[in-house]
């Protein structure tokens, strides 16, 4: 059996602020629960489930780099720019189909590339 990805966790300091960004990339979220444990967000993208906890005295994840498929780059920098995202490379000029990294609210670095065969 291979080896699949499932699940990816992030740590962001302000849930609110990093939901508007990920639903900016057209992510749609629910508030979770396991337990005791802190609520928390996760969205479906694919076969994985992205999470967002509160950062709260746990681990940071800021050097974590997370890459996201779109319909269109450009469309997509222009909304995440709206929602606090800091362009790190790509993203400028004329409107364009190679990737762009952008940095979210808390500095993880999140690449934005088109579907294969996107127009």
């Amino acid at each position: 059996m291979a080896v699949g990805l499932y699940l990816v966790v992030i740590r962001v300091s302000d849930l609110q602020r990093a939901l508007g960004f990920y639903e900016a990339l057209g992510l749609r979220f629910s508030e979770e629960q396991h337990g005791d444990g802190p609520k928390h967000l996760a969205a479906e993208v694919g076969d994985v489930i992205f999470e967002m906890y509160p950062a709260g005295d746990g681990p940071t994840t800021a050097g974590v780099r997370l890459g996201f498929r779109v319909p269109s780059v450009a469309a997509a920098v222009a909304a995440v720019e709206k929602q606090a995202a800091r362009v790190v490379s790509g993203g400028s000029g004329p409107p364009r189909r190679r990737p762009a990294v952008v940095a979210d609210p808390d500095g993880h670095r999140i690449e934005i590339s088109e579907y294969p065969g996107s127009t």
